[in-house]
């Protein structure tokens, strides 16, 4: 299955059918499975793609997905393709879009590294950049929690201090978060921004904050010293979107 990989659920193998950015080539399903409005777009449109369904139980499929979640639906499809920094700050370019990206360095759950790619897809996040060797790698179930986010927005993968490097050239202001910073709301984050998360736990290494231009920092009450990192990420995101007049009234 070389380039290929598994999808695992109704909603992510829907969004991938839906989209049509990867090349869906089969598709399994419980047999057993009650109705579902969700089951029949993935069976219809399916069959209108020339698709292969296979009728499976209940176990084999727990078997094809490690017991992991599936919803009765798993799909082969093609792997996720990647950018580098560089190309995809020149597609923003030529596409007369301004840059708003997201560096995660090191995210170790998959589950956090899911929501950051869910909420950068309903901020309207150019792209996600992640380290070469560190953090979660695209598996299963991120693309799972991720909710169809990999499927439309753009994921970089390379060496993470030349892509801030790159970002940096491009006239992106490097903005971390961690603690001990400005209070997110007193910086200003209009225009071409790198917003830098980093590793759950101890947050930004002090390499990565050397490269960031400003640090921000979510003030916080009831003796909480900082928030989860998907969380963090949407609140930032919230606010970036905000300055941007997104939420203004038309």
């Amino acid at each position: 299955m070389s380039g290929r990989e598994r999808l695992e659920g109704r909603n992510p193998v829907l969004e991938c059918l839906q989209r049509g950015q990867r090349t869906v080539h089969r598709v399994w399903v419980d047999r057993g499975a009650g109705d579902d409005p969700r089951i029949a777009r993935i069976l219809s449109m399916a069959e209108r793609r020339r698709i292969k369904v296979t009728a499976s139980d209940r176990r084999t499929l727990d078997r094809m997905a490690e017991d992991r979640v599936h919803n009765g639906v798993i799909a082969e499809v093609d792997a996720v393709a990647l950018w580098t920094t560089a190309a995809l700050l020149d597609h923003l370019h030529e596409t007369n879009r301004e840059p708003l990206l997201v560096f995660a360095d090191g995210l170790q759950y998959e589950h956090n590294l899911g929501a950051v790619l869910r909420s950068s897809l309903g901020f309207g996040v150019s792209g996600v950049v992640l380290p070469t060797r560190r953090g979660a790698a695209l598996s299963p179930v991120v693309q799972r929690v991720s909710m169809g986010a990999v499927e439309a927005i753009p994921i970089v993968r390379e060496g993470f201090f030349g892509a801030l490097k790159v970002a940096r050239k491009a006239g992106l202001r490097r903005i971390g978060a961690d603690m001990g910073g400005v209070p997110l709301g007193q910086v200003d984050l209009r225009g071409p921004v790198a917003l830098v998360l980093g590793e759950e736990g101890r947050g930004l290494s002090s390499k990565v904050r050397e490269r960031c231009d400003t640090i921000v920092s979510i003030p916080l009450r009831g003796g909480l010293e900082s928030l989860n990192v998907s969380v963090a990420t949407a609140v930032l995101l919230y606010e970036k979107r905000r300055q941007d007049g997104w939420y203004a009234p038309k």
